[in-house]
C-alpha cells in the first residue's frame, strides 16, 4: 500500500491536471489551500458533467457570485438561467439551498468536517467527502466513478457494478492516510481520467502499473464487471413554440420534478406512446393556428424522449413572453424544439 501512494502521489506532482478551481500539490505544499466554495461549486458542477464543458460555467459562476454569500442571496431564477445547458437541473436548485445554509447558518463558512459538510442540503457522502479532502485536508475516502475504476483494475474486482460499489469503496478506504489527503484524491481522480481510462488504459503510462492485478491478467479495459443495462423506456410529448413577433411564449416549470424552476415552452405531459395531431392541437396552450414543425429527439438519464412541434403565432394563454434572442438559457431540450420551429433564427 505505502508503495502505490508514493508512486502515485509522485505521478500527480509531476501529471496532475491543471484546472479552473484547483489548487496545485505545490501551492498545497507551500500552505496554500483551495476555497471550500470553489471546491463545492465545481463539484456540484461536474456531477454528470465533463471538464471542458462544466469549466465555462463554472468560470462564469465565480465571476458573477465569487462569494457563496453572493450566490446564496441571488434570486432563484437567475441561478436557473445561469445553469441552463448543465443539466440535472436538481442540482441547481441544492445548490441555491446549501448556499443558503452556508450564509444563514454558518455565516458564510463551510464546516469543516466531513459531518458539518454532510449536514449541508445536497451534499450527499462523495460531495463531504471531496470538499473535506480537498479543501481542508481531512483524510476522507472520497470516491467517484474514476475511483471505482481504478478500484476495480488494481484489484482485479470480479463482482460487477454496480453490487460491487461497497468492495471498491472499502478498497480505496485501505489507501487513505493522514499524508496529503487532498492530493491524494485528486491523484486518484486524475489517474483515472487520463490514464485508468474506460476505454483503451494507457497502461505503459501507468504508475501503478506493476501494482495493477487487472494489466497481470492481461485485460483491463474489461473491468469493472457489469451487469446487463436495462432497456431505456421512451415516451412521448408535444412541444409548442408560441411567437408574437421577436417574443416567445415560454412557462416556468414547478420547481419540483424534471428540469424544476426552468424556463422552458409549454408541453404536454409525456407518456408512453405518442399523440395524435387532434390530441396535440386540443391541448395547446392558447387557441391559434398550430401548425407542425417536426419532431425532435432527446436522452434523458432514465428514458428517451420524441417531442412533437408544433408553432403558431399570435398571443393568448398565461405565456411569459421572452426574447428569441434568450433562449440559449432554455434547457437543450426545449432548445432544440425551438431551433426545429424557428429554423434555427434565434
Amino acid at each position: 500500500m505505502s508503495s502505490i501512494r508514493e508512486k502515485l502521489l509522485a505521478w500527480y506532482d509531476a501529471h496532475g491536471r491543471a484546472l479552473a478551481w484547483r489548487v496545485g500539490p505545490t501551492q498545497v505544499a507551500a500552505g496554500l489551500r483551495a476555497d471550500p466554495y470553489r471546491v463545492w461549486l465545481s463539484e456540484v458542477m461536474l456531477q454528470q458533467t465533463t471538464i471542458p464543458h462544466a469549466t465555462p460555467y463554472f468560470l462564469k459562476f465565480t465571476a458573477r457570485w465569487p462569494r457563496v454569500g453572493d450566490l446564496a442571496a441571488e434570486e432563484d431564477g437567475e441561478v436557473m438561467a445561469a445553469w441552463a445547458g448543465l443539466g440535472y437541473y436538481a442540482r441547481a436548485r441544492n445548490l441555491l439551498a446549501c448556499a443558503r445554509a452556508v450564509a444563514k447558518d454558518h455565516g458564510g463558512v463551510f464546516p469543516d468536517t466531513e459531518e458539518g459538510l454532510r449536514s449541508l442540503p445536497g451534499l450527499g457522502p462523495y460531495t463531504a467527502a471531496a470538499v473535506g479532502a480537498i479543501a481542508f485536508d481531512l483524510p476522507t475516502n472520497v470516491v467517484d466513478g474514476n475511483v471505482e475504476r481504478v478500484m476495480s483494475r488494481l484489484f482485479a474486482v470480479e463482482a460487477p457494478m454496480p453490487g460491487s460499489k461497497p468492495e471498491l469503496k472499502a478498497l480505496a478506504a485501505n489507501l487513505v492516510t493522514d499524508h496529503r489527503p487532498g492530493d491524494w484524491a485528486q491523484a486518484l481522480m486524475d489517474l483515472g481520467a487520463t490514464v485508468c481510462k474506460p476505454k483503451s488504459p494507457t497502461c505503459d503510462a501507468c504508475p501503478l502499473a506493476a501494482h495493477c492485478k487487472a494489466k497481470a491478467l492481461g485485460a483491463p479495459e474489461t473491468y469493472p464487471r457489469k451487469t446487463p443495462k436495462a432497456a431505456r423506456p421512451h415516451r412521448y410529448g408535444v412541444a409548442y413554440v408560441a411567437t408574437s413577433g421577436e417574443m416567445i411564449g415560454l412557462v416556468r416549470r414547478p420547481p419540483k420534478g424534471l428540469l424544476g424552476g426552468m424556463l422552458a415552452l409549454p408541453t404536454t405531459d409525456w407518456r408512453d406512446r405518442p399523440f395524435s395531431e387532434a390530441e396535440a392541437e386540443a391541448l395547446a396552450p392558447m387557441a391559434a393556428d398550430w401548425r407542425s414543425m417536426g419532431e425532435v429527439e432527446h436522452v434523458f438519464t432514465h428514458f428517451s424522449l420524441t417531442l412533437k412541434v408544433l408553432k403558431a403565432e399570435g398571443r393568448g394563454g398565461d405565456l411569459i413572453w421572452s426574447p428569441r434572442r434568450d433562449l440559449d438559457g432554455l434547457p437543450s431540450v426545449f432548445l432544440k424544439a425551438a431551433k426545429a420551429a424557428l429554423n434555427a433564427l434565434i
